[in-house]
Parts: structure tokens; sequence; C-alpha cells
């Protein structure tokens, strides 16, 4: 039998534990007849889950004949990209031909005899997305880990016109929290912070431990005890049965590989991308006894109000919780390890 369980970042793996609250949320919005957005963030540390979710929300989405859905790679053009899926799709050559929309001068292959060609990218996509609009059709744009570069930039500005225009398009973006702030901060997308942004919360435990519990054939106590030590983190709920899986032995033998291929995969590279103020502050919870935030403050010397701005974004982007007023620790399975480790 094939290993339910992946270590591979983005790709939906067999075991997955949806999220349906929050899917059926954005599927519902976008669905409506008078939807009350058209553009969605999801943010969350990386290893959280993000594209999946938008992934399993896309898939949703496609069963619809209504509904096309568009994959976008934001380190190329993403208007000369959108352009050039949809001309490229079969369902909607006629309807483009029909509309004689002439698409030659652009590269994309649709001519029309006697019917002048378009020059211009965004005109293209204006009449492309018109002529699906009238017909009912809602054009999804998926756009995964973005960050505030120009290609990103150009494109944001740009949807928000066709918005403006009463077109049929969605977006949903995913990305590590510090980069969607950066986009949002743009002083031509702030329209961003009227999108609803979804910050991936841990995955249930009671569900964590059902799967193990079905996978490998463990008591509920057992299967509990395996799931509290991913803490609700997807990507290690994924690790730590792939190794039981491959290796067909208990959890409690396997740590130091699981502690290995957390670290290698995932937070290595989250501790990289952290400023030095950030990383004072994580040692500090890692080290002190008491993790009570007037301990952490004092042990970093910062002021309440400088230290609020490190907390409050190590918060946000999904590395520490408070989860007992005025206390802070690790939302991560074994980061302090990691970074006692790592000092």
């Amino acid at each position: 039998m094939q290993n339910p369980f992946s270590l591979s970042f983005g790709k939906e793996p067999i075991s997955v534990i949806d999220r349906n609250l929050q899917n059926e949320d954005i599927i519902s919005s976008f669905t409506a007849e008078q939807a009350s957005y058209q553009v969605c963030l999801i943010t969350g540390v990386r290893g959280s889950g993000k594209t999946v979710a938008m992934t399993m929300i896309a898939n949703d989405l496609k069963k619809d004949k209504n509904w096309i859905v568009v994959d976008l790679n934001p380190e190329r053009d993403l208007l000369n990209q959108l352009a050039a899926e949809l001309s490229n799709r079969k369902e909607l050559l006629q309807i483009f031909r029909d509309a004689k929309i002439n698409l030659s001068f652009l590269g994309f292959g649709l001519e029309i005899d006697g019917v002048p060609p378009i020059t211009d990218t965004v005109v293209a996509l204006r009449r492309m997305l018109s002529r699906l609009t009238d017909l009912n059709k809602r054009i999804l744009i998926t756009i995964d880990e973005v960050t505030s570069n120009e290609n990103v930039r150009v494109f944001i500005s740009q949807f928000q016109i066709f918005m403006r225009e009463n077109l049929n398009v969605f977006l949903i973006m995913t990305g590590l929290y510090d980069n969607i702030k950066n986009l949002k901060d743009e002083k031509t997308l702030t329209f961003l912070y009227r999108a609803p942004s979804i910050e991936l919360q841990p995955l249930s435990l009671v569900l964590i431990a059902q799967n193990y519990k079905e996978a490998f054939d463990l008591s509920d106590a057992e299967a509990l005890s395996m799931a509290k030590v991913t803490k609700g983190y997807p990507f290690a709920y994924q690790v730590l049965g792939y190794l039981c899986w491959t290796e067909k032995r208990p959890w409690t033998e396997v740590l130091p590989r699981y502690d290995g291929l957390l670290e290698d995969y995932a937070y290595s590279k989250i501790w990289s991308e952290r400023s030095n103020k950030d990383k004072s502050v994580l040692i500090a919870v890692a080290t002190l006894q008491e993790t009570k935030v007037e301990n952490i403050r004092k042990e970093v010397n910062m002021t309440s109000n400088q230290f609020s701005v490190y907390r409050n974004r190590l918060i946000k982007s999904g590395i520490i919780h408070s989860q007992s007023y005025g206390y802070l620790e690790f939302t991560l399975p074994r980061f302090k390890e990691f970074i006692l480790r790592t000092i």
C-alpha cells in the first residue's frame, strides 16, 4: 500500500485533513449571485498548508462548468500568462472566435480573417473577460507564495480595475505573513486591506489522532499522544506519519529523524528569514524557565511598545502564540529544541 503521508510542499497528499469551514466560507462567497468579495488572501507559516488549502478550493470550483480556474506563476508576467492561458483553453476557443477576438499579434495563435488584431495584452484580456462575464462564466486566478515584486504589483493593480468594471474575476493568493503585509502596504494596493485574510490555524488534534489511529492501528490514547507531538502543524503531521509508515516503528523511536526533517525542510528557512530582533525574542522564549511576557521583554531589553511590535509580528507569522494570558509559547512543534540546537 502506498504511503498516505508526503514530504512534498504544495502537493496534496493522500492523507489530508480538510479545513472545511474556512474553505466553505470562501467558496460560498465566490459562488453567491452577488459575491461579497472577489479577492482572498491565505497566510501562514511555511508548512501550514496554504497551497493545499488553495488547491482544494480551486479543485472544488473546477467541478462547476461555469468556473474557469487559472494558476499563475508570480515570477513571470502575470497579465501575459493569464491571456495565454485563456486563449489556449480548447473549451474557450470558439467563444473567443465568435466574439471576433483576434489575438494573432500577441502570439496567442487565435487569428480571425478580416478582424484587426489586438496589440495590447490588457485590451485583449478585457475583451476576453467581458465575453466570459456575458456568458455567466467566472474566472478564478490562483497565485501561490506571492511577494511584492513588479509582476505581482502590476497584475493586482490591473485586477482591481477589472473588478471595478464588474468583470467576473476572482483571486486567491497565498503567502507568508510578512510578504502579504509588504504587498498590502504598497501605496497603489491598499485595497487589499479590505480583502479577507485567512490566517491558517493548527489542525484539529482530534482529527489528526483519528487519521493516525486508522493508518497505524493505534489505541485512542496512543494516537492522541502521537498527534500532540505535531501541535497541529500540517507539515509535522505529514512528516511524523511518513516516518512511522516508512520505518515501521512507533513515533517515539523516530523523533530524532522527525526533528531533522523539520529542521531541513522548514525550520532552518523559517529561522533564516527572521530579523535579529525577532531571533532574540525567540531565543528568550526558548531559554527562559518562565515565558511570561514581562520576563521575555526584560531579557531582550525592550520597552513595552517596542516588544509589542515583535511579539505581534511573530504571532501573525505563526511561530508563537499566547495560549495563556501574559505568556508566550511556540506554535510550532519542537521549535524550542531546534533553537536550542541552533544557538
